[in-house]
C-alpha cells in the first residue's frame, strides 16, 4: 500500500467519517451540504421496504453522502484499470468520485507486495471507496482496516460475474449466498470507521432483487450501487441494462442509490437519474474508451468524443504514470483502449505495442509507451482525417479483441490462483478460503 505525498500547496484530505468510535455523535451534530430525503427516518411510509428501526445508519449515510458533495458521477471499480492515474486523469475531466479496482482481501491482507501494488491513492483523490472481494467476514475486515484511514468508505463487491468470481466464491456468485452476504457486511458496518457500501447485479426477478437489496440495507450498508443486468448478462455490448429494476431498488431503500449500466455517454446521464430517482451513476467501459466522458464540454456542439482525442487523453495519462507509477501491464491496457480505432490502420504500431514493449523497466515501457503514442499522433496530423481507415477487417478485429480479452482474463485468474496457493502451500481450494 503506497499513499503518495500530494503538492505541498494540498492539504490532506482525511475520510469524512471521524476516526473515532464516536462519528455517529458527531455526525448528528454536523452540518449538512443538502436536506435529508423526505421520509428517511419516518416509519410509515409505504414505499420502503425496510422499517426506520431496522435503518440506524440512514440518516447518518445521508450525512456522509452529501459531505462528500452528493457526487453523481462515479469512475466504476475495475480490475487493474481504475488505478490512481486513471482515476486522476477522469477526474480532471468532471468525474466526481471513484472506486479502486477490486481488491482481493485475503491477498491484500496477507501479502504486502500485493498492497503496494494495487492500492495507491493521494489527498486529491477523493472521495474514494476501496473495493474488497471476500467470502469471510474476518479476512475482509482485515484487509479493510489498512485503509479505512485512507478512503472514505469500504464497498463489498457482490457483482463481479467474471468466471475467475465463481471460481474464488465472490463477487456476483455469492448472490446464492445470502447468509454469508449479509455477515461480510454486517462484520463491516460493526467494525469499521466508515461507512461499509455494496455494489450488486439484479435478479430476473424485481422483487427477489429488491429483497436482495433490503437485506443489504438492513445488514448496515450505507450506499448501495446496482447494475441493471444480471449475473450471466457479462458485457455491456449484450442487452441493455434494466433501468425498472434500478428505480424499483431505488424507491425501496432510505440510503443513497447509484445506478450502473448504459450510461455510454454524458448525455445518458439525466435520463437515468430522472428515471431511476438514483442519486448518483457509474461508468466503466465507457470511460475506458473516453476518460472525458463526464466533462461538460460533452454537452457543448462540437464537444462529443472524436477517436483523435484517445491519444491526446492517453498522453496526459502517462504523464500521471509518471507522478504515480503503475504496472506497465495497467498502462498497455488503456493504451489499447485510447489509441485502438487508430491501431486498425497502424498495424505496426498495434503489433509493436501488443509484442514489442518489453524493453525492461515498468518505466522504460512508460516512456516506450509514450513515444508510440506521440508517433501515432503524428500520423494521423499526416493523414489530415479525423477517421482511420482500418487495415483490419472489423471481424478480424474482434476476433483478436475476443482472444486478447481472454488471455487477459486467464491470466488474471492464474495469477491469483497462484498467489493463493502460495499463501495456502498447496492447491487453491475455492469454497474453503479463497476470496
Amino acid at each position: 500500500m503506497r499513499l503518495v505525498a500530494a503538492p505541498t500547496r494540498c492539504l490532506r484530505i482525511t475520510s469524512i467519517y471521524s476516526t473515532s468510535r464516536k462519528f455517529k455523535r458527531a455526525y448528528s451534530q454536523s452540518r449538512i451540504a443538502q436536506p435529508l430525503p423526505a421520509a428517511v427516518m419516518s416509519s410509515s411510509s409505504s414505499n420502503y421496504a425496510n422499517a426506520a428501526e431496522d435503518v440506524p445508519q440512514a440518516e447518518a449515510a445521508w450525512e456522509w453522502f452529501n459531505k462528500m458533495g452528493a457526487p453523481k458521477l462515479w469512475v466504476a471499480p475495475m480490475v487493474d484499470q481504475s488505478e490512481l492515474p486513471f482515476r486522476m486523469l477522469c477526474r480532471n475531466h468532471g468525474s466526481t468520485a471513484a472506486y479502486t479496482p477490486m481488491l482481493h482481501a485475503r491477498l491484500f491482507m496477507e501479502k504486502e507486495c500485493y498492497r503496494n501494488e494495487h492500492f495507491t491513492t493521494t489527498a486529491m483523490d477523493r472521495p474514494l471507496l476501496a473495493q474488497f472481494c471476500a467470502n469471510d467476514p474476518d479476512i475482509l475486515l482485515a484487509a479493510a482496516k489498512y485503509v479505512e484511514a485512507h478512503v472514505d468508505g469500504v464497498d463489498i463487491n457482490l457483482g463481479c460475474p467474471q468466471r475467475i468470481a465463481r471460481k474464488g466464491k465472490y463477487g456476483a456468485f455469492l448472490m446464492d449466498h445470502q447468509e454469508l452476504v449479509e455477515s461480510l457486511v454486517r462484520k463491516l458496518a460493526t467494525e469499521l470507521d466508515v461507512p461499509v457500501t455494496v455494489k450488486i447485479r439484479r435478479y430476473d426477478d424485481i422483487e427477489r432483487t429488491i429483497a436482495y437489496a433490503a437485506m443489504l440495507e438492513r445488514a448496515g450498508a450505507s450506499l448501495l450501487a446496482i447494475h441493471g443486468r444480471t449475473r450471466e448478462q457479462k458485457k455491456s455490448v449484450g442487452p441493455s441494462a434494466c433501468w425498472e429494476t434500478v428505480k424499483a431498488v431505488k424507491k425501496a431503500l432510505r440510503i443513497p442509490v447509484l445506478a450502473n449500466g448504459n450510461i455510454q455517454t454524458l448525455h445518458d446521464v439525466e435520463p437515468c437519474l430522472e428515471y431511476t430517482g438514483c442519486d448518483g451513476v457509474l461508468s466503466a467501459e465507457s470511460l475506458l474508451a473516453d476518460p472525458a466522458l463526464f466533462a461538460p464540454r460533452r454537452l457543448l456542439p462540437g464537444g462529443e468524443y472524436t477517436v483523435n482525442e484517445g491519444p491526446k487523453l492517453l498522453l496526459e495519462y502517462i504523464e500521471l504514470c509518471a507522478k504515480h507509477p503503475v504496472h506497465y501491464r495497467m498502462i498497455k491496457g488503456h493504451a489499447f483502449k485510447l489509441l485502438g480505432p487508430w491501431l486498425t490502420e497502424f498495424i505496426d504500431l498495434r503489433e509493436q505495442l501488443n509484442t514489442g514493449m518489453k524493453l525492461g523497466t515498468d518505466e522504460e515501457n512508460r516512456m516506450g509507451i509514450k513515444e508510440l503514442t506521440e508517433e501515432v499522433i503524428k500520423r494521423i496530423e499526416a493523414t489530415g482525417r479525423e477517421y482511420p481507415i482500418p487495415q483490419i477487417s472489423e471481424r478480424k478485429l474482434a476476433k483478436m479483441e475476443a482472444e486478447a480479452a481472454k488471455a487477459a482474463a486467464i491470466a488474471e485468474q492464474e495469477k491469483e490462483e497462484k498467489a493463493v496457493e502460495e499463501l495456502e502451500g498447496g492447491p487453491v481450494l475455492a469454497t474453503a478460503g479463497a476470496s
